[in-house]
């Protein structure tokens, strides 16, 4: 069965990376791309690097005919995406790739992104979209609300040993780079070559990074009481890539035993031999984690690290896989291409 795909947002870095995974998925058919400001072009000439493609031009959202189409991924800014997502059919599927449906509590997404939610019954129905860990909800589901790509490396780093009880939840420290395709397509003159090459700063220092509302919701659930983790990001000069160090207490062949269990039957998470470490440079374009586990010098401390490509796993890529899920296919259908290197 071949099914009709439409991208909202599509000329941004998440709507191209969902455009280059769709490509090689053998059952789904883009019929519809929107891109309010870019409406009429053709998307090879917003991206050069996708015209060997037979794709639909770029419109505006109430130019598309959701009739006939079968899923709608939702790549579009954080407050724009709740009010657009109201409007739709109420019995088509959407994944949403902003922040808009992440966070269950009203008043939590307010403190975070500074407004009211606007679309409380989609929040209210939407399933959090970090695939491992809610596959059986996302099947089912109408509304499923694509994960920080932050967020994502840390919770891949941190979820199993929380569950496990083999660290301590009031000691954990999150060092995390993130490329700079992160922060979206728009201009930005801190994004500029000319101040970001040559490297690198922390940002949201202090605790006031957006995707600590997902931390705080996850891991606290997942302890049964509050939870709290020191994050600091920091922005590198490179295209692609998070990589998340993380320092804990707890014993660290405990730690590795605990990830090498929880994880060994999942497709796109690979735990390293104990010791190794992982690198951005091993997961570029490609749908899966690496993670590794080192013991500190200090006696009952460990590091964890873990890497993903922030557009692909951290974004598009898990958009797909929930897709899969929530159309009844494989859900490593489009997905198994391996990592780009160099």
């Amino acid at each position: 069965m071949t099914h009709k795909i439409a991208i909202l947002g599509a000329s941004g870095y998440t709507g191209a990376e969902l455009v280059r995974l769709i490509s090689g998925h053998p059952n789904m058919d883009i019929v519809a791309l929107s891109g309010e400001r870019k409406a009429g072009m053709r998307m090879a000439d917003v991206f050069p690097h996708l015209r060997h493609m037979q794709l639909p031009d770029l419109c505006r959202i109430d130019e598309i005919d959701f009739s006939d189409v079968g899923l709608c991924f939702c790549a579009l800014p954080h407050k724009t995406s709740q009010e657009v997502v109201r409007e739709l059919p109420a019995s088509l599927k959407v994944v949403d790739l902003s922040a808009d449906f992440r966070l269950r509590d009203p008043d939590a997404y307010q403190k975070w992104y500074g407004n009211p939610h606007a679309a409380l019954d989609q929040q209210r129905e939407a399933v959090y979209g970090l695939t491992e860990f809610y596959r059986d909800d996302i099947r089912g589901a109408r509304l499923v609300a694509g994960t920080g790509c932050n967020a994502a490396t840390g919770q891949f780093a941190l979820r199993p040993l929380i569950s496990a009880g083999v660290i301590d939840l009031d000691e954990i420290i999150m060092d995390l780079k993130c490329a700079v395709s992160g922060a979206g397509r728009s201009l930005k003159e801190n994004l500029l070559h000319a101040e970001l090459s040559e490297g690198y700063n922390a940002y949201a220092v202090g605790g006031t990074h957006r995707h600590l509302g997902e931390f705080d919701q996850e891991f606290s659930a997942l302890a049964g009481r509050p939870v709290k983790v020191q994050f600091t990001p920091h922005l590198i000069p490179a295209n692609r890539g998070i990589l998340a160090t993380v320092y804990v207490k707890g014993d660290a062949l405990a730690i590795f035993d605990t990830f090498s269990a929880a994880y060994a039957d999942e497709p796109f998470i690979e735990v390293l031999a104990f010791g190794d470490t992982p690198s951005t440079h091993n997961v570029r374009g490609s749908n899966f984690v690496h993670i590794g586990v080192t013991a500190d010098r200090i006696e009952g401390r460990a590091i964890v690290i873990a890497a993903l490509d922030n557009l692909t796993k951290g974004s598009s890529g898990q958009a797909l896989q929930n897709a899969n899920l929530m159309l009844g296919e494989e859900e490593t259908t489009g997905l198994m291409m391996a990592p780009l290197f160099p």
